[in-house]
């Protein structure tokens, strides 16, 4: 069996949170609704960063993190433009998005930050807290592309 990639996941999920969250805003209002939202998938990111770490053979790390990779490109998900590849670095660009082009095709462009670029930074924090994400812009925000940059820390004082 193959495993479900991380693009049909996203859309499962994204229907099953779509009908919640219409109702969470209208009980709440919009701000509160999105608030809710991003605090539950924020944990949900952590926790799923932490599962997964516990299944690398040889520990969680920046090398580990690429290993896993491939899962969130699988299906063409992602079309990647690699800048560095060394260790403790890794650099690339996004330019173009599938999880993008979903969320929109639902009618859930509006929710496409929550429902996954925000997630990125919080499974490294889950993985392992010494992977420290910057990003400063989103296809998913109207940019032309995302840019990613991966640095593991190399203090043990990472958490």
């Amino acid at each position: 069996m193959t495993e479900l990639g991380i693009l049909a996941r996203r859309r499962i999920e994204a229907d099953i949170i779509a009908p919640i969250y219409d109702e969470l805003r209208e009980a709440v209002g919009e701000e509160q609704a999105r608030t809710i939202l991003r605090k539950a998938i924020r944990r949900a990111a952590v926790s799923a960063g932490a599962a997964m770490a516990a299944q690398s053979p040889g520990g969680a790390d920046l090398d580990a993190f690429k290993a896993v990779f491939p899962l969130w490109t699988k299906d063409d998900a992602l079309e990647v433009e690699v800048l560095r590849d060394e260790p403790g670095r890794f650099d690339f660009n996004v330019t173009r998005c599938r999880y993008a082009e979903t969320y929109r095709a639902m009618g859930l462009g509006s929710l496409g930050d929550v429902l996954s670029c925000d997630r990125d930074g919080a499974f490294c924090e889950g993985f392992d807290p010494r992977i420290e994400l910057t990003r400063t812009q989103t296809i998913m925000g109207g940019a032309s592309h995302c840019d990613f940059r991966y640095r593991q820390r190399t203090d043990e004082a990472a958490d």
